[in-house]
């Protein structure tokens, strides 16, 4: 079986801090204005965080999104230079810039809004979870950073990942899971 590398991550860990979002900033030297990962609050807003419920009963959680390296990835069926595929290797969805001609097909069809667009040239831009530091297996630097330890990282094929034994072991589900996509972005209930 080959190896599907996931994120799991832990909604009630995650505290909205950001340091996820300014590590990858800086990892991938990523421009102000565009993200590869965005922390949503629980009314799906990046910039105004406010609670649900009536107090004193509130209620509030984060949710880190990024490219959900979906099995069935609608953005490399629309792309027409094929700048985007998925890796046998590992089952990522992979972005080869150079290719890339600015048609914003795929931030078109992408279910997760996970795609972000260079301002001239409309190149795309989008998370590769580290691939740079994967093949050295280090860790992607979003779960590096994260201080309560709300990100894990792997291959959830491998029954021995903790990964895998976190899917294995709680309750967990995917984001927009109607879109078909098959999304390899896991998120424990908070």
């Amino acid at each position: 079986m080959n190896r599907q590398l996931a994120f799991v991550i832990n909604l009630k860990r995650c505290i909205g801090c950001d340091t996820c979002v300014v590590a990858c900033k800086m990892e991938h030297s990523v421009p102000l204005g565009q993200f590869r990962l965005k922390v949503y609050d629980s009314h799906g807003d990046f910039q105004f965080e406010k609670p649900t419920g009536t107090y004193p009963n509130l209620d509030m959680y984060w949710l880190p999104t990024m490219c959900q390296h979906c099995v069935e990835a609608p953005c490399i069926e629309v792309c027409p230079t094929r700048a985007l595929w998925r890796s046998d290797d590992n089952g990522t969805v992979v972005l080869e810039k150079d290719r890339c001609v600015g048609c914003q097909r795929c931030g078109e069809v992408c279910p997760y809004d996970a795609l972000s667009f260079e301002g001239q040239s409309g190149i795309a831009d989008k998370c590769n979870m580290c691939e740079h530091r994967i093949q050295k297996n280090a860790a992607p630097m979003c779960q590096v950073v994260c201080p309560t330890r709300a990100i894990a990282f792997g291959d959830i094929n491998d029954t021995s990942s903790p990964t895998r034994q976190l899917l294995e072991q709680r309750e967990h589900k995917v984001l927009n899971e109607s879109s078909a996509a098959q999304p390899q972005i896991f998120y424990l209930s908070p």
